[in-house]
């Protein structure tokens, strides 16, 4: 009995694959010459010979159709071959289950024939209506994949030929229940995203993760950078910026401010005590000047008296300048400092002299080199940080891992805010680009090949499916045994 299962299986599925594909010409308008299935191009899947067997040319390449075996290329995988075997060992059970049923009618018949008494019609009744569902049913799961036995009985063949249909009807499905603001708004509310992240970066381990994480990012997006790129950008902020911001009533209101507060004494103090060593320093050079400045008629011992008495005033006039804070000509500087911090906020012709100089100071070569050099330090330093576990940057950057992590989960305010706008972005591409997101769907299963995919989703629910004969075997035959018993009854 198992042996004409499986040769009933084996003569069912050779004929499925003989004119499923040519018995198909009236739903998809090919003329089923080729040997291709619905919707399918001449040619599609074939070997490398183009037979569909893969008989001519070249064999096909990787695995098979498990289903089709002349069709390769590849498209299968193991996973698919296993859900083969356990679909080829339902389809024999609900087959044999079905022979069964017939090879019982036949002999209850026989025997209700030969007088056997009144059980041989019970048992026949019971048989045939179980031959019934079986066939009712294994037409209606074939119907969802080919035509049964390659006849081409209108609305059969469900899935190769609606299988845009069925995509589009599914991106629709998906658009309207699982795309929708409410459904996603609710479902982010449910999950308390915020909440959960905290818990998981108050962990030191998460946060550990977290900061190795980002020095890793930081370290490769550095890496990725081109020095020149960024020398070049830095350069043209910096002189664009320099360009458009007027400096001069920004450098007199911080001279100003200094000056008010007292900011420039340590300055001056420190120049009036170089000053002082200067001249000590270089008293040859002092008079040299002096004695080089007096009129030529005078006699030469006169000339260095004089320059004597000129340095020594100087060094006199330096030493008080450095060691009284209340002298004169301290007071004469805080007021030439006000005075210039005056003229550099309000003085347009102050204004414009100094940018100019601003302007030639940023055409310098120097200070183009002053940013590249800046970046590189910057960068270095950036790099060694990252790369070193004790570092100041990984320890303050774990530090405020783990503190965002415990605010999270204390403040729940701000877990209302970041919940917020996590459901207002979701919802804000939700609803831009729904469309989109439904056409990936729809036009995924358009590329599809119509019979490729009822060959996958086969292979998928065809186990489950052959459930539904072997129940209709079993709830045909007890219908069929109801049925007599009560025409029996009424009968008699």
């Amino acid at each position: 009995m198992r042996r004409a299962a499986r040769g009933l299986e084996r003569t069912s599925d050779a004929r499925e694959r003989t004119t499923g594909a040519a018995g198909m010409s009236g739903v998809d308008g090919t003329n089923g010459t080729d040997g291709t299935g619905p919707g399918e191009p001449a040619g599609a899947e074939r070997g490398a010979g183009g037979g569909f067997w893969g008989m001519r040319g070249a064999p096909a390449v990787g695995p098979v159709d498990p289903v089709d075996p002349g069709r390769g290329g590849g498209l299968f995988t193991e996973t698919d071959l296993e859900k083969q075997r356990g679909l080829r060992r339902m389809k024999g059970v609900a087959t044999g289950l079905l022979v069964l049923v017939a090879v019982v009618y036949a002999l209850a018949t026989w025997a209700e024939a030969r007088g056997a008494g009144a059980w041989a019609g019970y048992v026949a009744s019971a048989a045939e209506a179980g031959m019934v569902g079986a066939l009712a049913d294994w037409f209606a799961v074939t119907a969802l994949f080919r035509h049964p036995l390659g006849i081409p009985v209108p609305h059969t063949a469900i899935i190769p030929t609606k299988k845009d249909q069925l995509g589009r009807s599914l991106g629709d499905f998906v658009g309207e229940n699982f795309l929708s603001e409410q459904v996603v708004r609710e479902k982010l509310g449910s999950v308390e995203m915020s909440r959960r992240a905290g818990e998981w970066l108050a962990k030191p381990a998460n946060a550990d993760r977290v900061t190795a994480e980002l020095a890793t990012a930081l370290r490769g997006g550095l890496g990725v950078l081109k020095d020149s790129d960024i020398q070049s950008i830095i350069g043209e902020a910096v002189t664009r910026r320099a360009q458009t911001t007027e400096v001069s009533p920004v450098l007199g209101r911080l001279l100003e401010r200094t000056v008010s507060g007292g900011g420039h004494r340590a300055a001056v103090d420190l120049t009036c005590a170089k000053a002082h060593d200067w001249l000590i320093e270089h008293r040859d050079a002092v008079m040299t000047a002096i004695e080089g400045g007096a009129p030529g008629w005078t006699p030469r011992f006169v000339d260095r008296r004089v320059g004597e008495r000129v340095y020594r005033e100087l060094l006199r006039f330096a030493t008080d300048i450095r060691d009284q804070p209340d002298h004169p000509a301290r007071a004469a500087l805080d007021r030439f400092l006000h005075d210039l911090a005056a003229q550099l906020q309000h003085d347009p012709a102050t204004r414009a002299r100094v940018e100019r100089l601003k302007a030639d100071l940023v055409r310098r070569d120097e200070v183009q080199e002053l940013i590249a050099t800046a970046w590189h330090s910057l960068r270095d330093m950036l790099v060694a940080a990252a790369e070193d576990e004790r570092s100041a940057l990984r320890i303050r950057a774990r530090a405020g891992v783990l503190a965002a992590g415990q605010r999270l989960g204390t403040d729940a305010r701000l877990r209302a805010k970041l919940d917020g706008w996590v459901a207002d972005s979701a919802v804000h591409v939700v609803n831009g680009y729904r469309r989109e997101i439904t056409s990936l769907i729809t036009d995924t299963v358009a590329n599809w090949d119509a019979h490729h995919t009822s060959r996958k989703i086969e292979l998928h629910i065809g186990r489950d499916l052959q459930f539904i004969r072997l129940n209709g075997t079993i709830i045909g035959a007890l219908a069929g045994l109801v049925i007599h018993t009560v025409t029996v009854a009424l009968g008699g």
